[in-house]
């Protein structure tokens, strides 16, 4: 390495520690890179083309140790220098691009929890972003002759915040998209810190329902697993808006979406990563970067891979000309990585060398010279062998290796046999159960048959039965006006007596004490 070459020890330690550990440095990648300079002066082109206002996708296919993990994060390093903003992530079972029960929904949280820009290189730069957004936005008010905190430049901030709103109100989700961002600038102007938490939230897609969102924001909407990717766009074309190059995704370990066991939720994965490379290549995303990395059996499996969808087949296949002459298309979507060279192992070696030396304050022990001589010095001959040795007459088996042998050829027939009869057997079930399926499919077309025979006069019992309950209201209208009226009843009034008589009953005599004699007894019946 050249000594003129500088590495501040912070990175040089992550650096150290990844490659100890065998992973992929999420800093200080270019340090240590070697070759593929063809690969990066492609998605260096790339890059070229989504800061005018384009977007691309590239899957970088390799096998396991390839480098294709590394080419992403050098990818993501040297974009950052130029003024992107990046977000990675790997999928997993429990991230997808496109699922159920938040399993594409986790994957944008990945994605805006490892927001990185120039500034926060490691991630979580998402409220260093809008917080400088705004920053750099007041300034250039202030440059304009205004007063802080004053009426007029209150009124221009406001109208400056608006203005980047309503551009976007003509995406899908922008109006919401823009209503956070003004709920967020009035947050922070006036001090609120859990208003400004709440938008910040939203903008991550930790509100699972609708009504926490309407209660935290008055936002009716959110971010969930179908719509995600509408919001990956918003993002890029907001950064744009603010002042940045675009918006680059680096998504990799693709090789989980071969791995899913479901052909439904395959396919389904496949579908949205069909749309999102269709919204790509039609200019719907623009300021936008997709690259992927994934394995060969991700890509070319006819039966679980990409190849398996027929539409991303006939778009990502090579062409017959790459393919029989054996090219490189490094315009295409697809990048495959090779091995690297001989040479570019041995610089790696001597970069790594040197950058333990500086790390440790050490000086190594064989120089660069003493390397490229021992690796240029010929190989020595191998010594030469000792004569064969005469080889032993084979002894004699005895009889009890014989009955052994006997013993064990009697158990491999056996196992044979049970073998060739489980097999028998699993034939037989198959037979009857493509006999059943035949039958089933049998009884199942007669009765289709038999239902289309009897189609025609369950139509004409239908038409019938419509036409009589057409006709019989109107027989029982003719009925009724037929019939005679009956005539009215007249009921006479009740007359009432002026004067109502209340009759008396006449008055019983009175028994008298003394008894009668028998003649006034009968003079008085008399």
């Amino acid at each position: 390495m050249d000594q003129q070459l500088k590495i501040p020890k912070r990175i040089l330690s992550g650096l150290l520690s990844s490659l100890s550990a065998g992973v992929v440095p999420r800093v200080g990648a270019p340090y240590i890179a070697m070759g593929r300079s063809e690969e990066i002066s492609a998605l260096a082109n790339d890059l070229d083309e989504i800061s005018e206002g384009g977007s691309k996708t590239r899957l970088i296919i390799g096998k396991y140790g390839s480098g294709k993990s590394f080419l992403l994060q050098l990818l993501r390093g040297y974009a950052l220098e130029r003024g992107f903003v990046c977000a990675d992530c790997d999928l997993s079972p429990e991230r997808r691009i496109c699922g159920r029960a938040g399993s594409g929904l986790a994957t944008y949280k990945e994605l805006m929890k490892n927001l990185a820009t120039k500034t926060s290189p490691d991630g979580g730069g998402l409220p260093g972003l809008i917080s400088k957004w705004l920053d750099k936005l007041s300034s250039s008010i202030a440059a304009q002759g205004l007063v802080p905190d004053s009426p007029a430049f209150d009124a221009a901030f406001e109208q400056q915040v608006f203005l980047i709103a309503s551009q976007m109100e003509g995406q899908v989700g922008g109006f919401d998209f823009g209503k956070v961002l003004l709920r967020y600038y009035k947050a922070s102007k006036e001090g609120n810190e859990e208003r400004c938490s709440a938008c910040l939230r939203w903008f991550r897609g930790e509100y699972p329902t609708k009504t926490e969102a309407k209660a935290a924001l008055g936002i009716s909407s959110v971010v969930n697993d179908e719509n995600w990717f509408d919001y990956i766009k918003l993002f890029a074309l907001f950064v744009h808006q603010i002042g940045y190059a675009g918006f680059l995704l680096f998504i990799d370990e693709c090789v989980n979406l071969y791995k899913i066991a479901n052909r439904l939720s395959r396919e389904s994965n496949y579908e949205k990563l069909l749309t999102m490379y269709n919204d790509s290549l039609q200019g719907r995303s623009p300021y936008l970067g997709l690259f992927f990395g994934g394995t060969p059996a991700f890509l070319e499996d006819p039966h679980r891979g990409l190849y398996s969808y027929e539409a991303l087949k006939s778009r990502l296949s090579d062409g017959r000309i790459a393919a029989s002459g054996g090219y490189r298309n490094l315009m295409g979507p697809i990048i495959r990585l090779k091995r690297m060279s001989d040479n570019e192992l041995l610089a790696l070696c001597h970069r790594v060398t040197d950058l333990h030396s500086q790390y440790h304050g050490a000086k190594a022990r064989i120089t660069e010279e003493q390397q490229e001589q021992k690796a240029a010095a010929p190989e020595p001959n191998p010594p030469a062998e000792p004569p064969p040795t005469a080889q032993p007459e084979p002894a004699q088996p005895t009889p009890e290796d014989i009955a052994r042998e006997k013993a064990q050829e009697a158990q491999r027939i056996e196992e044979e046999q049970i073998a060739r009869a489980a097999q028998e057997e699993l034939e037989a079930r198959r037979q009857e159960a493509e006999r059943i399926a035949q039958e089933r499919a049998r009884a199942e077309e007669i009765e289709r048959m038999r239902q289309e025979a009897i189609e025609p006069k369950r139509l004409a019992a239908k038409k019938k039965s419509a036409s009589l309950r057409n006709v019989l209201p109107s027989r029982q209208n003719e009925r009724k006006r037929n019939v005679r009226p009956k005539k009215p009843v007249v009921r006479k009034p009740r007359v009432w007596p002026k004067k109502h008589v209340k009759l008396r009953k006449p008055k019983r005599p009175k028994k008298s004490a003394v008894p009668l004699k028998p003649k006034q007894s009968e003079s008085l019946k008399s």
